[in-house]
Order: structure tokens, then sequence, then C-alpha cells
């Protein structure tokens, strides 16, 4: 039976849905409150609190179509992309799983009958695998599923390693979920050279694994104790690259459908003529890793999650050109991609012009690039003593300006050279040994606190309620009561308090009981439960006290006002800029707003007083602002956007301002736009590739900020003697006399250059009958010496002028070498010997060069052994 891929997809979430799964939306590649990760690179990330039992969702069974990325951290494998019949940068992860819900029995016979009878894959094509001691899934898979015996295969630890090392064993991190796997294996037939797993030939191409269904049976402590968890979890992923090649008739992800027609388009925009050119694939493979990362939120950078984008745009460019494309062509490939993916495309259609623009830019700033490498390379070979050019060097081209070694091979070869292949191999693993260690989990699951028991918040329209104090906790340890002023987390059943999350920062306030008082310096959720930080300020407290929560009002007033303020800046910022505006981040605080945004430009100041105009416009007009419960779905077809990286549960609060803006929100908001009373932009800039910061207050914040403007005119305005409707012209006119003195400065100073020069002329002497003019000159203007250089020059005739100058402790050298000479001595390499005996470096034209330094005591030995180095010269 034949399937798309889209078809797999559907067939897949239908299946687990009928099975009452609940069906949920990929999460962002960017993972969600998780440092310890680079890029979500499976299904289950977007859950894992779930399986920790720190998060309790209306569910307990689910299932997605998770989009994936592995290129950097723990899990790269980039170098393989393209070359091998599996390895992608972005994948499709299907999976199902199970919150404490089913285990092992029919997690089995979930993947079987969808394999089975689905996908209708023949029984006798698959094999299983198990961890070498689950008896248990043995036995369901021989007993209840049928599969024979022979065809199941126990999998053990590794020889001379610890226990649990199996790959059929599966750990979170070296503490916390952990349990044993069992796999499905496709066998594609005995033309494909390869072995069945445990086999020395299991890394052939035979059989593959298509299925792995995780076991979180226990919790692994620090010490290596197993203890069994009282919910036992499922996690599954099957990778739908893999199985449309089965249901495709291909033995290679290649072949399928999404990837052929992507090869096809890569072939058209770069006039590639042989479709099984494997650069094909790279172009095809990485043009959707980097369009979903750009789609998420990530640009282009240096460091971090854009460092790898970049690398990846990069190595899908040069496989461009390796194929003839002599111009931008990677970003006419996404509206290809946005089709081919069906419904997991809709996201990139919206921003499609958005991720075009990145990738163009991104494109043609590599070209210049491209041209910065070959150069630092050919000087490179310029400067070796030998043929082979050293691994570090290669390394650092590969590196810094994107090229690989072949590439960097293919060019010392051309000029007669070699390099060392072995030391840039050396260099290559110690970065991925970089990148392995940082990608590896750093949390002691074991020591996560964990807080059974969730709160009710009942802050919306109040900032005063009662409440029982259910937990009290000091470092992590939970304790029954308080009297000291430690530090502490206090937990109520029900709270007026607001948790900090969608960037809107935790309230602040005061908890009384009839025996104690606890002042509360910020208010975050913990799983469900929502925890006040802060410290008791008298008295005690115990488990059970009834607690009077007060939450400090006007704090809470100003920090409304800014949240529902940042709505509106993000609807007016996407009509004046455009629809690929998005949310990237947020701080709603008291005194300030800030929000962050995808643009790739800096806001003219007509964009800024447009954006400022709308939002004070909407406030005039006085919207009431309303919330609304409803399922995700009715929110989405009411128009609502969801905020950047922020998870939302089935049903979701819709903020409503008119027709203006509608946004799903939890925060806490003002009753009408018009209490927002003024909002002023104070600034706007860049804080990372392709996403811009503003900064901006409100209500009483705003009329100050308003009010110290005012202040800071007026003042102007005395100091040049006007008011404030002449202080534009006054400055003005300031600005112009400024102009007119700084050229009368000018030219007063080339005078009295000219003037130094007719002196310094006459002490030029001759070395081997050339005139050479050295001089030491102190608090000369920097800016005259250059035209005193060219009219000793001229006066001189024939002849070389060397001049450094001592201004604040600092030394600045000038060289000049009239034309009829600079085949003998050049200027910048005469000026670059003195400049490094001071303490700097420099260089320039043969005729006219610079430096500067910070050794003034030098200067005099510098200058003479210029002396010496020209006699050597002439």
């Amino acid at each position: 039976m034949h399937m798309t891929t889209a078809e797999i997809r559907t067939a897949f979430l239908e299946y687990f849905r009928k099975e009452g799964h609940e069906v949920v939306p990929s999460s962002s590649l960017v993972p969600h409150n998780d440092p310890t990760l680079l890029f979500t690179n499976a299904g289950m990330n977007q859950f894992k609190d779930c399986f920790l039992g720190a998060e309790q969702r209306s569910y307990v069974r689910a299932t997605s179509a998770q989009r994936c990325v592995r290129a950097g951290g723990k899990h790269n494998d980039l170098e393989n992309v393209g070359f091998t019949a599996r390895h992608h940068t972005f994948f499709e992860m299907l999976g199902n799983f199970s919150f404490g819900d089913y285990f092992k029995q029919d997690a089995i016979r979930f993947a079987w009958n969808f394999l089975t009878q689905v996908l209708q894959l023949p029984a006798e094509k698959l094999c299983v695998t198990v961890y070498q001691t689950d008896d248990e899934a043995f036995d369901i898979w021989a007993k209840e599923i049928g599969v024979p015996e022979a065809n199941i295969i126990r999998i053990g630890d590794k020889p001379g390693k610890p226990a649990y090392t199996s790959d059929n064993f599966w750990q979170m991190g070296d503490t916390g979920p952990c349990g044993p796997c069992t796999e499905i294996f496709y066998d594609h037939g005995e033309e494909i050279w390869g072995g069945r797993p445990g086999t020395p030939e299991e890394d052939g191409d035979r059989f593959i694994e298509i299925w792995n269904i995780v076991f979180m049976q226990f919790n692994r402590h620090a010490d290596g104790t197993m203890e069994p968890l009282p919910k036992p979890a499922v996690d599954t992923g099957m990778g739908i690259e893999r199985v449309a090649a089965i249901m495709q008739g291909g033995h290679s992800n290649y072949d399928i459908d999404i990837f052929q027609r992507l090869i096809k388009a890569a072939a058209e925009v770069t006039g590639a003529t042989d479709l099984d050119n494997k650069s094909l694939r790279v172009v095809a493979d990485h043009i959707r890793s980097c369009a979903y990362l750009i789609v998420d939120g990530v640009m282009p950078s240096n460091e971090g999650r854009g460092y790898v984008l970049r690398r990846i745009i990069r190595r899908a460019v040069r496989h461009g050109r390796k194929m003839g494309a002599n111009d931008t062509f990677f970003y006419k490939l996404v509206g290809e991609l946005a089709e081919v993916m069906g419904s997991a495309g809709e996201e990139l259609k919206k921003q499609q012009p958005m991720v075009e623009k990145v990738l163009k830019i991104e494109e043609e700033n590599f070209a210049r690039t491209l041209d910065r490498g070959i150069a630092l390379l050919n000087d490179a070979l310029d400067s070796l003593d030998g043929k082979e050019l050293d691994g570090d060097t290669v390394f650092k081209l590969y590196d810094t300006y994107g090229f690989p070694a072949d590439l960097t091979n293919d060019v010392a070869r051309e000029r007669g050279f070699t390099i060392d292949e072995a030391g840039f191999e050396t260099a290559m693993e110690a970065q991925r040994q970089r990148a392995r260690d940082a990608g590896q989990f750093g949390t002691d699951y074991s020591k996560v606190l964990t807080i059974d028991g969730a709160t009710s918040f009942c802050g919306y329209d109040h900032t005063a309620e009662q409440g029982t104090l259910q937990g009290i906790y000091v470092d992590g340890n939970a304790v029954e009561q308080l009297a000291d002023d430690s530090e502490a987390l206090l937990v109520l059943d029900n709270t007026p308090f607001y948790a900090e999350s969608g960037g809107q920062v935790g309230d602040t306030g005061l908890l009384r009981t009839e025996a104690g008082l606890f002042q509360v310096f910020d208010t975050q959720k913990t799983g469900e439960a929502i925890t006040h930080k802060g410290k008791l300020q008298s008295g005690a407290l115990a488990l059970g006290d009834q607690v009077e929560a007060q939450v400090d009002a006007e704090r809470r007033d100003a920090i409304k006002l800014n949240h529902s303020a940042t709505h509106l800046l993000h609807a007016a910022l996407r009509n004046v800029l455009g629809e690929h505006v998005t949310q990237k981040g947020s701080l709603v605080m008291a005194d300030r707003l800030r929000f962050d945004f995808s643009h790739l430009e800096g806001m003219t100041a007509d964009e800024l007083a447009q954006v400022e105009a709308q939002v004070n416009q909407q406030i005039r007009i006085n919207h009431a602002i309303e919330t609304e419960l409803m399922d995700i779905d009715a929110a989405k077809a009411k128009g609502a956007m969801a905020l950047f990286g922020e998870k939302y549960d089935d049903e979701v609060r819709v903020l409503t301002m008119g027709d203006y803006s509608v946004e799903l929100c939890g925060g806490i908001h003002a009753q009408r736009t018009g209490d927002i009373g003024l909002m002023k932009i104070v600034s706007e800039g860049g804080i990372a590739a392709g996403v811009r910061r503003i900064e901006a207050v409100t209500g009483a914040g705003a009329l100050a900020y308003v009010a110290d403007q005012e202040a800071q005119l007026a003042k102007t305005a005395s100091l040049v003697k006007g008011d404030s409707a002449s202080v534009a012209s006054k400055v003005q006119g300031l600005l112009d006399r400024n102009r007119q003195l700084e050229k009368e400065l000018d030219q007063l100073k080339q005078k009295l250059a000219a003037a130094a020069s007719a002196n310094l002329v006459d002490q030029a002497i001759e070395i081997a009958g050339t005139k050479v003019l050295i001089s030491q000159l102190e608090n000369a203007d920097s800016k005259a010496l250059r035209g005193m250089v060219d009219d000793l020059k001229n006066q001189l005739g024939s002849g070389i002028v060397l001049l450094g100058n001592v201004a604040g402790g600092k030394v600045g050298l000038i060289a000049g070498v009239t034309k009829d000479l600079t085949a003998k001595v050049k200027a910048g390499e005469l000026v670059n010997l003195v400049a490094q005996q001071v303490g700097g470096k420099g260089g320039g034209r043969p005729d006219m060069a610079m430096a500067g330094g910070t050794d003034a005591a030098a200067l005099p030995a510098a200058l003479d052994a210029a002396k010496t180095w020209l006699t050597e010269q002439l």
C-alpha cells in the first residue's frame, strides 16, 4: 500500500485519537524553559514535566507529530547529512505517550496494530528487541502479539560497561526517570547489506529501526539505586521519514515524496542537472531545519542556537555553489517547502516572507565571508615554509569561515600544497566533545522540587483572599513550621497572588496569620502549585494555618496597565511593520514594559511615531478589555494570537480589546484601555539578529517620563538663551557656528603644519644618497600629520619621511615614501617596524602608512632603529 508522508502523519494521529489520545500540536524547536536542550530533538521534550510529575494536564495519554532538529550539542551528525540514507538535521517524530495510564501491554499492542493493520506492513518483515532482563515485554510480544521468539532479540548491557548501558535502556539523565525500551525493526530485504540488531552487521541498511517504545519504570538516584515509579509512563517515537520510505517502496529517506520534490526544486534554483548529486540532498534537508528554526524564533548569529543555524545555512550554500549556483538561491525553496509539508507547513506559510528575507540576507553576508576566507587561506599558503597546511588553520577556516576541509584541500592542491587532515580531525573531535559535554543533562532530577496538589488562583478580580497554608519549604525541604527569617516558599490552597508567567512578573505583598506575618518578595509556579517566596517578619507559621493573603495592590495596578499596553503595542507593530512581526519575549513590570519582536531592521523615527500614535489612539477609544474562556480551536478561529514559547491548556483565556487586539493570555489586565492613560516609547534597539526590543512606560510612569523630557527641554532652552518654541533654531545656529569655527581651526592647523614642515625639511639627512627625514614631534595635531608628510615629500622631491608624534601619552606614527623609492622601501613596512617597538602595529600603502603605539618612552630608540633599517634597505 502506497501512502504519502502527509497521509502517514494523518493516519497516525487519527489512529491514536480513536484510542483515546489527545492530539497535541508540535511544540517549538526552541525548548520551553529547558536550558538542558539546544533544540527540541524528540517528541517527549514538551511532556518532560508530565513525566517528572511536576505538571498535570487534562489528559493522561497524548499523541503528536513533533518537528525535531539534531544538528548540535549531544546529537551532532551534521557532516553525515546528505551522504547517508537516514541522517537529517530536521525530521518529524510521530509519538504516543502515557502519563501513568497504560503501560507495556497497550503500548506494544498500539504499535503493532498500527504497523500491521493500518499501514498493513507484513508481520514477517518485522522483528523486535527488548532489554535483556525485561521478561514482561518479551512475554507480551511472544504470547499476546504472537511474534515468533526467534524474532524477539534481547539486547544486554554493553560489554565492560556499567549496568543499564544497553541501547535498550533509556535514561533522561544520570538521575531521574529511566527504564527499558523495546524497538521494532523493518527488514528491507536480503538484497540490502546488513544484519539483525545484536549482530556484528547491525549497522547495515537492511534492518532499520522504525519505532522505539520507552517504558519509564524507575527513578534512578544519584547513588545508582533504582526506585520503581509510582506511575510508570510510556514514551514512544517513530520517524515519519523512515516509515514513508517503506510505504513508498524505497530504502533511503531521500527517496520519499517530500525530498524528491525538494531535490527537484533545489536543482532548478541551482542549475544542477544530476538529480543524484549528493549536494542536492544536503540542500533539500537543510532548507527544512533552517526554515523551521527561523519560524520558531532562531536567527543566525555567532553563538548558541543562532550559530548552529548559521552553520547549517552556510553548509547548504556551499553545496549550492558546488553545483554551480552563482546567485542567492536558498531562500527560493521556502515556498516549495511550505507546500510539500502539508498540514505541518501552515505556520511556515504565515511567516514565509520573513523566512525568505532572513535566508537571503544571510546568504548574501556569507558570500562576503567566503571571499574573506579565500583571502585568509591564500595568505596562510603564502606564508608556509613547507608544503603542508597545518590542521589548526584548516579547522579555523572551517569553524570561522564555514570552509569544509575538502574545499580548503581543493584550493591548496591547485597551488601545489596539501593539508594536515589528521590535525584537522583532531581539532574537529575536540569541538565535537565540547558540543557533547555542553549537550548533557545537568539536572539531578531526584533533587527537583516537586509539590503535590494544586493552588487555586483567585486573583483576576481580587487582591485579598483567605487561604490555608498547605506547604512550607526551606532549601527545597518540606517542613511543618517556620519560626525564623530563613528564606522560604509557602504554598496555599487558594491565593490572589499571580505567579510569574507570560512575561508578567510575580506579585509581592503580605501573608498574615493569627501568629505570624510573612513578606512575599516574588511569586512563582512549581508544577500546579503557586509558591510564595519570602521571609517571616514576625511570629511563626505552621501547616494548616488560616492565611489572609494581601497583594501589593498599587504595584499590581501598575503592572496591569503595562501588560495591557504590550497587547496594544504588539498589534500596532504588526499594523505598521507587517504580519511577520511576532512576539519573541516580554517583561511586564510595575515601572515599565519590555517587548521583543521579530524584525530585521531598526525602526525609523516615523515608524516609532506611528506605533506610539496607534497605541494611544486605542487608549483614547477606551475599549473594554474582555476575557473569555474557550477551547483552543475556538480561540484560533476567533483570530487569537498565541505568544511565542508559551504553553496553553485545552481551555484558554482570550483577551480582546475591541477589534484591535485578540490574543491568548493568562495574565492580569486593566478593565478598559483608557485606564492605561498614556504610553510613551522610551527606546528601540536590536538584541539579536532579527530580534528588536522596545521599552516603554505607561500611566503615571509615562507622565513622569514626559515631565522629565520637558524639564530637559527647558534646561536646554535656558542654556541657549531661548524657550521651548525657539530651542531648535537656537541649537541649529550653534551647530552652524561650531562647524564654521572647526573649519577655520583646520585651516589654521594646516598653516601651522606647513610652517613646521618648512622648519623640519632642513633636518633631512642622506642615507646612501637618499634624503631621509626622521623626527619626533610633541602634541602635534594628528589630523594635520598626513598633510604635513605630503608637504615634506613635495619639498624633498625624492625621499623618505618618518614622523613620530607623542600626544596624551600615546604614540602616533606616519611614514611617507616618494613613488620613485617604493620599490626599495615601502611605507607600510617602515611604519610597522617602528610600531612594533612602541607597543603597537600598523600598515598602509607603499607610499603612505600610519600606525599607533602605547610606549612613548621607547620612541627615540625605535626611530634610531628605523635609520639602521633604512641603511640596510637603501
